[in-house]
């Protein structure tokens, strides 16, 4: 770090040193982040196995009053589902209607996927991460070998996905005369209200997938329909916490079901129909 510091005083450039500062400022600021959400996480882990705050104190050589404020500050453990830097959101495009692939521009995202980055920027702001987004091209093609990565994008959509969802050897979508998603170890299947009585419900696949250079996962949500995956946000926005404690940043896969209000397509509930069925033992 002191050698970073010294490079940046040294830049004859007022603005480009005052640039080359702030750029190192954010990237401290992002470790410092993370530092403080693992010293949160570890409190509360000496804490569940019964130590009080008087012995966590003491062993930390601190007070009790502060051992109770470092409880509460920096963000919440469950921060680190989604990552420790900036998270990028991958979205299905489709081509526009009435245009030809050649043409310019024939990319668009649905609105419920738009919806889904603005639900999902709120929750990681909450947590002092940032997010941007990214329209994956018709061809179905994704750069799943990075960090911070959430994939919103049905099979249909992409073939690359859909030879890694081959993997999960629990869950999985099928086509018949329509769409749905398959319990493989339960052997049942799930198809959206819509398709069977158009009912305002769809159900959704959460999960978090290996990456093509087996250096790490990258987290997954799809939906039967784009309404599906706006029910697993909402999932996420209410159970974070809870399926958190419940996999850490392993690998796994659930299905969830939503309920939606068909006029303004907000999702009034979401539910896990299915286990958390874990990919690592």
């Amino acid at each position: 770090m002191q050698q970073e510091m010294e490079k940046v005083a040294e830049v004859a450039d007022p603005v480009d040193r005052a640039k080359a500062a702030i750029d190192l400022m954010a990237r401290y600021q992002s470790h410092v982040n993370e530092l403080s959400r693992i010293r949160r996480e570890a409190i509360e882990e000496a804490q569940a196995t019964g130590m009080t705050q008087a012995e966590i104190a003491k062993r930390l050589g601190v007070s009790r009053g502060r051992v109770g404020q470092l409880a509460s500050a920096g963000p919440p453990p469950e921060r680190a589902f989604f990552g420790t830097d900036l998270v990028t959101v991958s979205l299905g495009g489709k081509y526009e209607a009435g245009k030809a692939p050649d043409e310019f521009p024939s990319e668009v995202i649905t609105r419920e996927d738009l919806g889904n980055f603005e639900h999902l920027r709120k929750l990681l702001g909450g947590m002092k991460l940032d997010a941007q987004y990214e329209v994956i091209p018709p061809s179905g093609m994704v750069n799943l070998n990075r960090e911070n990565h959430v994939v919103i994008c049905g099979p249909r959509l992409s073939p690359l996905i859909a030879q890694i969802l081959e993997g999960d050897d629990n869950l999985g979508f099928a086509k018949d005369s329509a769409w749905h998603l398959l319990d493989k170890t339960a052997g049942k299947e799930y198809r959206s209200p819509q398709d069977e009585d158009g009912a305002a419900g769809d159900v959704g696949y959460l999960g978090r997938l290996p990456r093509l250079d087996g250096k790490g996962t990258f987290l997954y949500v799809a939906g039967i329909h784009s309404i599906g995956a706006n029910g697993v946000i909402h999932f996420l926005e209410n159970n974070l916490a809870e399926l958190y404690r419940e996999v850490r940043t392993r690998r796994f896969s659930t299905l969830i079901s939503c309920r939606y209000d068909p006029k303004t397509l907000e999702v009034l509930e979401s539910r896990r129909v299915t286990p958390l069925y874990r990919h690592e033992g």
